[in-house]
């Protein structure tokens, strides 16, 4: 069930045609531009089905994102500060969200508590090189991470919420 909101979710988002990098000055405003289009449309589809779930903002050259997720597990919100930069070889190569409060929680992470999408997320962004794009990681990479990630963690009593 899951994997079909995500490929639901997906197939409403625009497939990103400019294939630059942040090194392409003139290239990379027409793929930023393209990028906040297929944000802001995501962000917009889960608004409208209620499952907002992320927040990002990026400094002014587009290179570096952060912003927060979070995740509902049993009615409890459990909220993250994400962060992630924008390779030089993008979109060629996909970023690498980092979750710095989770670090070390999971064996599914690297270090500076970057998340582990190399099985699943990576070889999907490589087949889908330049139509894939920061909205596409989010809802492939990030969304399904914490959907494993955090019910486990809470199960172990590895991370709590905020209020016990």
């Amino acid at each position: 069930m899951a994997e079909e909101a995500a490929r639901r979710a997906v197939a409403e988002l625009p497939l990103l045609r400019t294939a630059a990098g942040p090194r392409d000055r003139e290239g990379w405003a027409a793929r930023l531009k393209e990028e906040y289009r297929a944000l802001i449309q995501y962000v917009e589809n889960n608004k409208r089905a209620d499952n907002d779930w992320f927040r990002l903002e990026s400094n002014a050259e587009g290179t570096r994102w952060f912003g927060r997720c979070w995740y509902v597990h049993e009615l409890l919100k459990y909220e993250f500060a994400i962060e992630f930069d924008i390779p030089v070889t993008y979109p060629g190569t996909a970023p690498e969200i980092a979750i710095p409060e989770l670090d070390g929680k999971t064996a599914k992470m690297y270090r500076c508590g970057g998340i582990c999408l190399s099985d699943h997320f990576k070889p999907l962004w490589a087949r889908n090189v330049p139509k894939f794009g920061l909205a596409h990681l989010m809802a492939l990479g990030l969304g399904p991470w914490l959907a494993v990630e955090i019910p486990d963690l809470v199960a172990k009593g590895i991370i709590q919420h905020k209020e016990k």
